[in-house]
């Protein structure tokens, strides 16, 4: 038997964002190192992770679907481009839903599936400067090794 409180230590907005920090993919996309963060600050482009609007939280006992959103943003100026942003959060996503290939890290959930909750939406803010959102259903579970 599990332990009910194990899905309140869940932390899906980390694993998502250690993840994509460390992809080969979207360094590559996203122009170098250090670029993901859950905060939106230079360098840009920037991908911030957050935690979502939305999910399902089933019955709080086994398995769980939150929402975790992916904002990218560009540089104040406008560079770069809307089609380069897109094409840059869509590798971001695709490198996000090889998560459930990992192995499972001790002390961690389990993240069995990542799938998109809606589409791509550019979305600039106030100021101008370019983002791109879309959020992500991340299926997960207590890992037996924590409970």
């Amino acid at each position: 038997m599990s332990d009910p409180f194990a899905l309140a230590d869940a932390d899906e907005v980390a694993a998502v964002l250690n993840w994509l920090a460390e992809h080969p993919k979207v360094t590559e996309a996203l122009g170098g190192p250090g670029r993901v963060s859950g905060v939106r600050e230079a360098p840009w482009p920037r991908l911030r992770v957050a935690a979502g609007p939305s999910g399902d939280l089933a019955d709080l006992t086994w398995r769980t679907e939150p929402e975790v959103s992916l904002e990218l943003y560009g540089d104040p100026g406008g560079w770069p481009g809307p089609a380069a942003l897109g094409r840059m959060l869509k590798v971001c996503a695709i490198a996000a839903a090889q998560l459930p290939d990992a192995p499972p890290v001790p002390g961690r959930s389990v993240i069995s599936r990542v799938r998109p909750s809606g589409v791509l939406i550019e979305s600039p803010l106030e100021t101008g400067q370019p983002r791109w959102v879309m959020g992500l259903l991340i299926t997960q579970r207590p890992n037996p090794e924590n409970v």
